[in-house]
């Protein structure tokens, strides 16, 4: 039987690095829209998710106001955390210090650096997610 995280591990996993999945209410009968996404996190703050402003996801967001988020280890021992989240803010344009700090997290300092600045801040919008709600499940002690 998995064991949930303690409060300390829980947040400490969902500031590791992990592509997460967001999910998001649809409209028109649709199920839930799911993508995977890059993420900021620090243990006691908020979620940061940065996209295209225009995209599906982007509009679905705002419309909703709430999403999950799913953070995975996908090597044994599996492990995860789920947050559900209220969304708090959404600025657009993206401010670059905060498509900076999202991308570099996966691709380092240079890469991070090159990739946000790629991307048109104007067109973008970075949602801050407040965690309202948490579960997790440690299968550590199965294998």
């Amino acid at each position: 039987m998995p064991k949930p995280f303690t409060e300390t591990e829980r947040q400490r996993f969902l500031a590791d690095k992990h592509i997460a999945v967001l999910s998001v209410a649809a409209e028109n009968g649709r199920p839930p829209a799911s993508v995977p996404i890059w993420y900021h996190y620090t243990p006691g703050g908020d979620i940061l998710v940065n996209t295209g402003a225009g995209r599906r996801k982007a509009k679905l967001i705002e419309k909703a106001g709430a999403v999950t988020l799913v953070v995975q280890r996908e090597d044994l021992p599996y492990q995860y955390v789920i947050v559900e989240g209220t969304v708090i803010g959404a600025a657009t344009p993206a401010p670059l210090d905060q498509r900076e700090t999202i991308a570099i997290r996966y691709l380092g300092e240079e890469g991070g650096r090159a990739f946000a600045a790629r991307i048109d801040g104007d067109t973008s919008v970075i949602f801050t997610i407040r965690p309202d709600r948490w579960f997790s499940a440690d299968y550590s002690g199965e294998i």
